[in-house]
């Protein structure tokens, strides 16, 4: 052997102290006890690796105190093997926390805000979604007017918010890959 391979600086070998990789366990840990409060459907979203998604739906089954803290423990164990980053997105747009989901809705409201007062939004907004339902985009925008002016509470004004969700997509969890990381 060389002495070259020895002094090397590119193969530096990082160490992490016992504690913290203990911190590191503990916190993917409490991350899996949060995903087994989701439902099958939210679950469904996140791909998760079958042995995962299984010790999950075993956990909600448990009542036992001791079966629970092993299967929670279990399931740190599982998620070692699994990017945490997509699953915390996940509920922090569950909580409600989530920037993009957050940018998604505000995005929403302004929208429908330029389309009870913009004939152009109008007519700019059916001409990127031609499958929307006109008359009922229009009536819905009617009547929210409508409901500004008398000052009673504003039903159509909600409803015209969720049915501009059914349109506006929302930005996927995880993000979008990029051309760089396709390449690999």
């Amino acid at each position: 052997m060389s002495n070259e391979q020895f002094e090397n600086p590119d193969d530096e070998i990082i160490y992490v102290s016992k504690s913290e990789m203990k911190r590191d366990m503990t916190a993917l840990q409490e991350l899996g006890e949060k995903l087994a409060t989701l439902d099958k459907k939210q679950l469904a979203t996140l791909n998760l690796p079958e042995r995962l998604y299984d010790a999950l739906i075993e956990f909600k089954r448990l009542t036992a105190h001791g079966a629970i803290s092993r299967q929670k423990q279990f399931i740190g164990k599982l998620m070692r093997h699994v990017d945490p980053a997509p699953i915390q997105e996940l509920l922090d747009k569950i909580a409600g926390v989530s920037d993009r989901h957050s940018a998604w809705l505000h995005k929403i409201e302004r929208l429908r805000e330029s389309l009870l007062t913009d004939t152009q939004a109008v007519e700019a907004f059916v001409a990127e979604f031609p499958q929307v339902d006109i008359q009922r985009l229009r009536q819905m925008i009617r009547n929210s007017q409508k409901e500004r002016e008398l000052q009673k509470p504003p039903k159509n004004f909600r409803e015209l918010f969720q049915f501009l969700k059914d349109y506006i997509p929302e930005p996927p969890i995880g993000g979008v890959p990029t051309e760089e990381s396709t390449d690999e």
